[in-house]
């Protein structure tokens, strides 16, 4: 069974005006219909400041009735329209400082549009509102202490506690009765200046009162309500960061993803292609030769295949699956020695130690932009190519130089030869270098590739920081 409390606020939230124009309505019901409407035991609750001589006291029912009906009315629009509100109920409340009730029911609105207004409201109508709040106050307690008299609604004489003669009843300010034994008589002003001081003072005190703390509490549930939504606009900006953070990290794995798949795409092709083409000359001459370039050509194939399902194993979510070690610097030697295969000489030397760990992940970029460099000779340098690899440690990080003899590096898109001294059949899109340097960058490295000062050649330096404490 659903929570009843839960019930009204989904209705409160859902049909707003309906939820206060119920709510209105029972305390008019309550509240105003037994005041006004129906018979009251003690007529002398009707207590006037004046009541114009020339209407009848029959309209002193009415004009309450209204007043209190209009009083209920300002909190059915009190959500869509809360200044509006608010300034209906100070007007009313203009009225019946100048003509009275001194007190009627429908006046528990005021506390409670008090606190509507701190809520709900822009911040100076909140404010304004509590400074008209405290100033009607001060003027009520003023009127109760520079206002001596004020009319009744009774049937005995207030001083004598008799029935009026038919004198006294003629002599009422001109009024004339159609209801019954009831009469307005103006109460005669048997309090002293300082009873009425104090009980204006009284007064003003509790009518503050009821206007400071319904804005006090206001205030505070507006601060509370603040504070939701701008947790609730903070959440929907963390989830949208978040997201955001999501696909820049997809596209970053693409990214990564493409430039290992284009790595050993790239140089197991080359090895590949440089050894077929080797292999078809072989046949005629060294049928043996042949065979050994064949198997070369198939050892490569399956180091590239076994690297690419390593490489696409990252896309599962499996966390059982074991992957074989990423290259790093002590691969060099292996990845050299399958780069000679090709017929490129190639030559590895390397000098000094490491000061401090490198970044995780920062010798596998290291060992790509060495088989990327290598990779490049072999599709655009000569067929005398040679190339050198030097690795250097230094006390800020690491730095690997390959230089070629020959050929005009990965900017060449024309008049490539492969190492048989043929043109080259394979086309080039100048990514490699780009790739390099997205590496690169990810570690604080650095990158140049460029011709050769003596223009013999290629040359392409990397430098990645150690590890930083």
């Amino acid at each position: 069974m659903m929570n009843p409390l839960r019930i009204l606020d989904r209705f409160s939230t859902n049909h707003p005006m309906a939820y206060d124009a119920i709510g209105a309505g029972l305390i008019w019901l309550v509240l105003v219909f037994p005041s006004n409407v129906l018979p009251v035991s003690d007529p002398s609750s009707w207590q006037l400041w004046y009541w114009p001589p020339a209407l009848p006291l029959e309209g002193i029912g009415v004009y309450t009735l209204i007043l209190a009906t209009l009083h209920m009315a300002t909190w059915v629009i009190r959500r869509r329209a809360p200044v509006f509100a608010a300034g209906v109920v100070v007007v009313l409340g203009l009225i019946q400082l100048a003509l009275g009730p001194m007190l009627i029911p429908s006046m528990v609105i005021i506390p409670m549009m008090v606190y509507n207004l701190a809520k709900n409201a822009p911040r100076w109508a909140s404010l304004a509102g509590l400074i008209t709040g405290v100033l009607a106050a001060i003027a009520y307690g003023l009127r109760v202490i520079y206002s001596p008299e004020h009319y009744v609604l009774t049937a005995d004489h207030p001083a004598l506690q008799t029935p009026l003669t038919a004198e006294e009843r003629a002599i009422q300010l001109d009024f004339t009765s159609t209801t019954g034994d009831y009469y307005l008589y103006p109460a005669p002003g048997t309090e002293t200046f300082e009873s009425r001081v104090v009980a204006g003072i009284m007064l003003t005190v509790i009518c503050a009162l009821l206007v400071l703390a319904p804005w006090a509490f206001g205030d505070l549930a507006r601060t509370r309500k603040l504070a939701v939504s701008r947790l609730q606009d903070r959440a929907r900006q963390l989830e949208v960061e978040a997201t955001q953070e999501r696909a820049l990290a997809a596209a970053d794995e693409r990214n990564r993803i493409a430039r290992e798949m284009h790595d050993i795409i790239a140089h197991s092709l080359q090895v590949i292609i440089s050894q077929a083409d080797g292999g078809r000359y072989a046949g005629t001459t060294n049928p043996q030769l042949a065979l050994d370039t064949l198997d070369t050509v198939a050892d490569t194939g399956r180091d590239a295949l076994h690297q690419m399902r390593g490489l696409l194993g990252v896309l599962r979510d499996t966390e059982t699956t074991d992957y074989a070690p990423q290259p790093g610097l002590a691969d060099l030697d292996d990845l050299i020695a399958t780069v000679q295969l090709t017929g490129l000489h190639v030559t590895l030397t390397s000098s000094g130690t490491p000061a401090r760990s490198l970044p995780a992940g920062a010798e596998l970029v290291i060992y790509r932009t060495v088989q990327e460099a290598l990779t490049n000779t072999g599709k655009h340098a000569g067929e005398d190519a040679r190339a050198s690899v030097v690795v250097r440690w230094r006390p800020s990080g690491v730095a690997v130089t390959i230089d070629d003899t020959g050929g005009t590096g990965e900017s060449s898109q024309t008049g490539e030869s492969n190492q048989m001294g043929e043109p080259s059949q394979t086309p080039t899109t100048g990514h490699g270098l780009i790739g390099m340097r997205e590496r690169l960058n990810l570690y604080s490295g650095i990158l140049s590739a460029g011709p050769r000062h003596d223009g013999s050649g290629f040359r392409v330096h990397a430098e990645i920081p150690y590890e930083q404490n």
